[in-house]
């Protein structure tokens, strides 16, 4: 039995979002599990990351097939969690995992078939010791299966228990519209996409994702809205010995943090400060001050970054000169 009792008061200070026009709310702020939960990191800390914060209102946990290293263990250890703590709080739980990038060798372990999805699928479910999934996502467009048969093996999904809602992940706008089309004819609840957006980038307001989820009534989650830890304040004056791009070269390159980029980080650290806020903070309430974002999607090392993290919330207003600053500090167009 688990001695593990949820803070009474978790729900107090979270805030909490609808995806679209959907009837899902999610957390303004989601835990990512990404990085920090593979078989190479330390379970008591993937154990306190999670309850720190589940204990401060965060009931979103986000994974996938193939988050690790190895491939699998990021869904295994969050099993152990909930097996260990978590379980008693399932009904108050989101629980989401994808699939689409390559999970086991052979021609049906990648991309999108109605194959690879539904055995994936199974797979997850396995490995968290699930019976269900609150939202299953395809992770990236499969050019070569078409739209119907990825789209029909989500409905699948849906309708056999194993999944509450569908979701995309990396899509453009065009080819969501389509497939929320599709999704529509089947009858399956397509409630939200995931995509990289941060201040730093910016793509979904150049290829059409972020317009046409809000004319779609969908809701956008957005991962790496800290730029993989550039948008904080750790890389403003070089680069620490003990940091991710020393340690752990499979996302942060050293070659992001040229001398230009660190001019621009400053510059942004200046407006933060500006708003009594650090680096990190800013970065997210400059997400979550648009409608159509319906989660910031964080990762962490430590419990304290989850907090400063949730800090965001109480300030995600901005005037028209601290987002043309910010415009001008990054060298984007203003959106």
């Amino acid at each position: 039995m688990s001695d593990y009792l949820a803070s009474a008061g978790r729900y107090a200070d979270m805030t909490y979002r609808r995806c679209g026009k959907s009837g899902l709310l999610l957390p303004a702020v989601s835990l990512g599990l990404w990085h920090n939960f593979g078989d190479t990191a330390c379970f008591e800390n993937m154990k306190r990351l999670c309850l720190t914060a589940f204990d401060h209102g965060i009931t979103h946990f986000d994974l996938a097939n193939n988050y690790g290293p190895e491939p699998g263990s990021a869904e295994k250890n969050f099993g152990r969690i909930l097996r260990e703590a978590l379980s008693p709080y399932r009904d108050e739980l989101i629980i989401s995992t994808k699939a689409g990038y390559l999970m086991w060798e052979g021609p049906y372990g990648d991309w999108g078939s109605r194959k690879y999805l539904l055995a994936s699928l199974d797979q997850s479910l396995r490995r968290m010791g699930l019976d269900y999934v609150d939202i299953f996502y395809h992770h990236r467009m499969d050019p070569n299966t078409p739209l119907e048969e990825t789209m029909g093996a989500l409905a699948q999904a849906v309708s056999s228990g194993k999944a509450l809602y569908a979701g995309l992940s990396n899509y453009d706008g065009d080819t969501m519209l389509r497939a929320a089309a599709i999704l529509e004819e089947l009858h399956c609840p397509f409630v939200i996409n995931q995509n990289r957006y941060s201040i730093l980038d910016r793509k979904i307001e150049q290829n059409g994702l972020k317009q046409c989820a809000a004319q779609a009534g969908k809701g956008i989650i957005a991962f790496s809205p800290l730029a993989q830890g550039l948008l904080t304040n750790r890389y403003l004056n070089g680069i620490p010995a003990d940091s991710r791009i020393r340690t752990d070269g499979r996302f942060l390159k050293e070659s992001s943090l040229t001398p230009e980029k660190r001019k621009q980080l400053q510059a942004l650290s200046r407006i933060a400060e500006g708003r009594g806020q650090t680096l990190a903070e800013m970065a997210l309430s400059w997400l979550l001050r648009s409608p159509e974002v319906t989660s910031v999607l964080v990762g962490a090392s430590k419990p304290e970054q989850i907090l400063e993290n949730i800090g965001a919330l109480r300030h995600t207003a901005f005037t028209e000169e601290e987002l043309k600053a910010i415009d001008t500090a990054c060298g984007q167009a203003p959106n």
